[in-house]
Parts: C-alpha cells; sequence; structure tokens
C-alpha cells in the first residue's frame, strides 16, 4: 500500500510548540483551509455519489453511515441534518459507529478494529439492492467501514466510499470512490482536522445535491424544510413569499391550508388551488415544484 498522507509530518511543524500563539493559530487554520480547498478537485465523483444517494431516497431505500471515529462524528452529523432540512424520512437514515452510539460520550479506538462488529451491524439491518451504505475513513484502510462496505455490498447494496489516501482499500470495495487528497495534517494523524474537515464538506455537498435533484430545493431555498420551531416557520414564510411573490399574511394563510409544506404553499398562493388539489398536481412533477409551478401558471417558475 502507498505511504499515507494523512500520517505524513507537515512541511512547517518543526519547532512548532516553539511558535507563538497566533503563528500556531495561523498555520492551523492554513491548514484547514488548504484541506477544505481538496473537495472540489473530486467533484465528479462526489456528484456520481450524489446521485447514488438520489436514487436510493427516490427508490424508498436507506442510506446507511459507517464510520469510526472523528470520521463518524463527520457522517452523524450529515446524516441527523437530513430529515429536518430536507424532509428525507427518517425510518431511510441510518448511522453505524465503531464503539455504537455510547462513542458519542466515550470515543474509544479500539472499536475502530472491530471489522465483526461492523458486519453484525450492517447484518441487522437487512440491506438490500435498495440501500445505499457510505462508508468514511480517512486513512482508507479502518477495518470497521471497510467492513461494513463489504457486508453491505454481499446483499447488493450501493456503496459509496471516502476517504483521504491515495489507494486507499476502500475504493476497491465501494461503487463510487471519493478520494479527498488532503495535505499532511500539522499535527501528524490527527485526521479530526484537515481529513475531517474535507469528508464534512464532501458530505455535505453530496447530500445537498442529492436534494437537490430529489426536488428538495427551489432556487437555493431549503423547499422541504420541516419547520418545527418559531425560527423554521419565519424561514418558511419568507420563502412562501419569495417564490409566490405574496405577502407575509398571505404566505402564513396557504402554509396553515398545507399543513405547513412549503411546496403545497407556494402552489396554493399562487394558483388558490385547494390543498388536495395543489398536493395532485405537486405529485404529478414528482414533488418537483418548478414544473409543478409552470404547469398551473407559467409565468411563475
Amino acid at each position: 500500500m502507498p505511504a499515507q498522507q494523512t500520517e505524513s509530518a507537515h512541511s512547517q511543524a518543526h519547532a512548532l510548540d516553539l511558535r507563538s500563539d497566533s503563528d500556531i493559530v495561523a498555520l492551523l487554520a492554513a491548514g484547514q483551509a488548504e484541506a477544505a480547498g481538496c473537495v472540489g478537485e473530486a467533484g465528479a465523483a462526489i456528484a456520481a455519489a450524489a446521485d447514488l444517494m438520489a436514487q436510493t431516497v427516490r427508490q424508498g431505500g436507506r442510506l446507511i453511515y459507517a464510520a469510526a471515529g472523528s470520521s463518524g462524528l463527520m457522517a452523524l452529523a450529515d446524516a441527523l441534518e437530513l430529515p429536518g432540512t430536507y424532509g428525507i424520512d427518517r425510518s431511510q437514515i441510518e448511522v453505524v459507529l465503531a464503539g455504537g452510539m455510547a462513542a458519542l460520550s466515550d470515543m474509544r479506538g479500539g472499536p475502530e478494529d472491530d471489522g465483526g462488529a461492523a458486519k453484525a451491524a450492517i447484518e441487522a439491518l437487512v440491506p438490500s439492492q435498495r440501500d445505499c451504505l457510505i462508508a468514511v475513513t480517512a486513512s482508507g484502510q479502518t477495518p470497521f467501514p471497510l467492513a461494513a462496505a463489504e457486508a453491505a455490498r454481499g446483499h447488493g447494496a450501493r456503496t459509496i466510499g471516502i476517504a483521504n489516501n491515495a489507494g486507499a482499500r476502500l475504493f476497491g470495495m465501494v461503487d463510487v470512490a471519493v478520494h479527498l487528497r488532503t495535505p499532511a495534517e500539522v499535527i501528524a494523524g490527527s485526521t479530526r482536522m484537515g481529513a475531517g474537515t474535507a469528508q464534512k464538506i464532501a458530505l455535505n455537498t453530496m447530500s445537498t445535491l442529492m436534494a437537490i435533484r430529489l426536488g428538495h430545493v427551489h432556487d437555493g431555498y431549503m423547499i422541504n424544510v420541516v419547520a418545527d420551531n418559531d425560527k423554521l416557520r419565519e424561514r418558511a414564510r419568507g420563502m412562501v413569499c419569495a417564490i409566490a411573490g405574496v405577502d407575509a399574511a398571505v404566505a402564513g394563510e396557504a402554509l396553515e391550508q398545507s399543513g405547513g409544506s412549503v411546496k403545497l404553499a407556494v402552489l396554493i398562493a399562487v394558483s388558490g388551488l385547494a390543498p388536495n388539489e395543489a398536493r395532485r398536481a405537486l405529485e404529478a412533477h414528482d414533488g418537483h415544484l418548478r414544473p409543478a409551478l409552470r404547469s398551473l401558471k407559467p409565468s411563475a417558475a
């Protein structure tokens, strides 16, 4: 296996502990920024991964995130926000972490080597061809996510692998390989920093592109948001105002009629349709607002 970039010494880290606080902060920040910049190089793979994710959700399958350590935290952060931000059904999201959820309060290193536990966790989910396993590991050879990917693929599930080292073993085990070519960490091997930053950006980008392709975004608005607090209810009202071109009172009434659905509220506000009629118009276009708007009022979209 090629030398691991994630374990390499940083060229500017010599005598790091002797430098001033401001110099250290600047170097650490620069390392994170450089790592973030590497995500764009993986654009084609990220787009392919987002397509697999969209197919999965569209077909009623599950997105199964599998990871260990810092990579697990990045995966968990992406997974947990999908239901609220984009209205993805919570039953379609699974997270398999090395050490289980107990790792969130006491993260130990040992469980990441337990491939057997990963296999058992995946087997318990009974994956199928409709599902998609997303394995995340900085090194690309951590036993836990690799075993999870292998087990899921054995059941015919789609697989995506995200790693930061070239030639990662994971890449030969998945349908879509996302290589995030991050530079050496300022603190050698501390992949919670640059590698983790790049993983978070890649995961967020994949899931956001997925949501766009599923019709949950319109002109940069999260129109499938679950508005379950005051901030989000105000955001939903603002979206209806902006997209439908109506005032806050009309938007609020439309949201009341739609049960809080921004998509339906926009159609109601624009056309005066009853909620059930608006729902049929949206369903006729697979939940995509823009074509539904065009069908009702061509100048509105």
